[in-house]
């Protein structure tokens, strides 16, 4: 039998790399996905990239706004019956920029998407999971949730909440039967990273240090990695799906790293 046989997952940030692979998998493993993003193309071609015919669809919706949280809950209990998985993987990157020089309105973005939604997410996801008779709630992090990157103050800042919103969330909802669990990836190959890779190679041009391109930002980055490469979106959908399925049974309340060796410090 396939893990997630009977089981309806809702997957925000459902048209970025990390969400589409995630969905494609629940997918094959038996689930009824709801995407969830702002733009109605990019989750188009996320939902028919999921495949599964009925088995996936989608919502556009706003994961900092609570009204329209709860409207994507709503929907996912009125098209499958219920909610027995929640993905909390819509995030953004913000600037890479010094802390003096950072954009109050880009942190305040910042904070709310990656945060506020979250925590909207679960305000919403809870009671429903709990008429099912529990459930699992993954949220993604990030390597930047347990350590410190200069120029990234408001994603770092957003990480390490999300880690301590799971373990309250996972506190609160055990008696519930719901499980909440952070996966916490290092750098993956997707639209954010390039971003990132830009953001740093013009940053390092305006402060008249050695000019570096985005490529050769990223060949640094990947060096810094032990397994000396970036990681595949699949690779982190892999352990979303662990923790979805019934075989993390006994999983709360932990911070799950998919970082090629990151997190254990510097490679030789």
């Amino acid at each position: 039998m396939a893990r997630l046989t009977g089981k309806v997952a809702i997957i925000t940030g459902g048209a970025g790399g990390i969400g589409r692979a995630a969905a494609r998998l629940f997918v094959q493993e038996g689930a009824k996905v709801l995407l969830v993003d702002l733009d109605e193309g990019t989750l188009q071609q996320a939902m028919a990239g999921a495949g599964g015919g009925d088995s996936a669809s989608y919502v556009v919706a706003d994961t900092t706004e609570p009204d329209e949280v709860q409207r994507f809950v709503d929907t996912a209990v009125e098209r499958y019956g219920g909610v027995d998985v929640f993905l909390a993987n819509a995030g953004i990157e913000g600037r890479v920029l010094p802390i003096p020089e950072y954009p109050v309105d880009v942190f305040d973005r910042v904070i709310a998407v990656n945060v506020r939604g979250v925590w909207l997410g679960l305000r919403s996801v809870i009671p429903a999971m709990e008429k099912r008779g529990g459930g699992s709630i993954v949220i993604t992090a990030s390597t930047a949730g347990i350590r410190g990157t200069a120029g990234t103050s408001a994603y770092t800042t957003s990480k390490h909440a999300v880690i301590g919103l799971m373990r309250s969330a996972a506190l609160e909802c055990a008696a519930l039967g719901i499980r909440v669990n952070t996966v916490n990836p290092s750098p993956i190959e997707t639209r954010m990273m390039r971003s990132l890779e830009q953001q740093r190679a013009e940053q390092a041009e305006r402060s008249g240090d050695v000019t570096m391109t985005p490529d050769e930002i990223k060949a640094l980055g990947a060096s810094r990695v032990a397994l000396k490469r970036y990681g595949q979106p699949e690779e982190v959908a892999k352990v979303m799906l662990f923790l979805a399925s019934d075989e993390s049974s006994f999983c709360t309340g932990g911070v799950y790293m998919v970082d090629g060796g990151v997190s254990a410090g510097s490679p030789p």
